[in-house]
């Protein structure tokens, strides 16, 4: 598993907020921030659905490195957190974007999602106009979005960008859609300084067990079904979370204020793919003791809920702008995930064999 390699501490030139910042994308970004050592992080999360612990344990030791447990719906704590640290910029990572739910337990999302980043937008502003010129001129308000705001992409082989007409059909990436207006209207109207991303399907390490991909590896690597819902036709473009961490950094120093940006690598797969993918990489790297090959453990289950078929974004405009590439190909991600559960197997079983 990658670790960013330990520095010597010098003092901090920038302090960012970044929310969301003990979630799955959040943890990378952490790691990768507090790497450097001319940036201050402080991590602001509620722990609600927060992934291992052990993903924050390199920056946890660092003194340039901060944590502090809080909800971004608590304004007085999002604005005395950016008050003390002196924080001169924000990624905005904090938002519920989990399987949707029944319309009864929909409120929590909505309160997240659309009231959290209000909250976090006001915070902001005033922090913002209260700051020097020069700490002014540096700040950013940088939204992380999601792919999902602009629908279901099935109907054609056409990725979309930047200006491509917002229709989301699910509940969750209706309220994520909906604080994307609220950010882009705070810019216009108050000209708080803001810059918003839209990315593709992230996996990697730490990713919590639930997920395809994590799911998928953890039941071929001890042989059990593995699950495969619908004919596992959906389509999406994976993203390797630590090279997503880097198209957020980038972003997020170098983008054009007021403007969004697609994050996506060109590398679509339906669910299917992926799974067998997983099996026959595992196939590869450990045979089975009676030989059978691990796709014979898919297993065809109905669908759990509707769902876009297809999310695909054009990053032509990060590629082109500010020069971000992906650096970790699909079969190399999924092989150091699946590198990644296979010691964790194996050190369950010294532990399970010591007691």
């Amino acid at each position: 598993m990658r670790v960013p390699i330990k520095i010597t501490y010098t003092p901090p030139e920038r302090t960012i907020l970044v929310t969301g910042g003990a979630g799955f994308v959040g943890s990378a970004v952490c790691r990768l921030l507090a790497s450097n050592g001319s940036l201050r992080v402080i991590n602001l999360d509620s722990l609600v659905d927060s992934v291992d612990p052990a993903a924050l344990a390199v920056p946890a030791d660092q003194p340039n490195y901060r944590f502090v447990e809080g909800d971004i719906l608590d304004r007085a704590l999002v604005s005395q957190v950016m008050a003390q640290e002196s924080v001169d910029g924000v990624i905005h990572l904090a938002a519920e974007g989990r399987a949707d739910r029944n319309p009864g337990e929909m409120p929590p999302f909505i309160d997240t999602n659309v009231g959290g980043t209000f909250q976090m937008l006001e915070a902001s502003l005033e922090h913002w106009r209260n700051l020097l010129p020069d700490a002014r001129a540096r700040f950013r308000f940088h939204h992380v979005s999601t792919n999902a705001v602009f629908g279901d992409r099935s109907a054609g082989s056409i990725a979309v960008d930047e200006n491509a007409p917002y229709r989301p059909s699910a509940p969750i990436a209706a309220a994520r859609a909906a604080a994307d207006h609220l950010v882009r209207a705070w810019h216009s109207s108050f000209g708080l300084p803001v810059v918003l991303t839209h990315a593709s399907a992230g996996y990697g390490p730490w990713q919590k067990p639930g997920k395809l991909i994590p799911h998928a590896v953890i039941n071929a690597i001890e042989g059990i079904r593995v699950p495969v819902y619908g004919a596992g036709s959906e389509v999406r473009d994976w993203l390797h979370v630590e090279d997503y961490a880097r198209a957020l950094q980038a972003v997020f120093f170098h983008g054009q204020i007021g403007q969004s940006y697609s994050v996506g690598v060109r590398e679509e797969h339906n669910n299917l793919a992926v799974v067998a993918m997983i099996c026959d990489l595992l196939d590869r790297i450990d045979p089975r003791a009676d030989g059978r090959k691990r796709r014979s453990l898919i297993t065809f289950l109905p669908d759990r809920r509707l769902a876009d078929r297809r999310h695909a974004v054009d990053p032509t405009r990060i590629e082109r702008e500010l020069g971000w590439r992906p650096e970790i190909s699909f079969v190399e991600g999924l092989t150091e995930v699946i590198d990644d559960y296979r010691a964790l197997a194996r050190r369950t079983m010294h532990q399970a064999a010591a007691g």
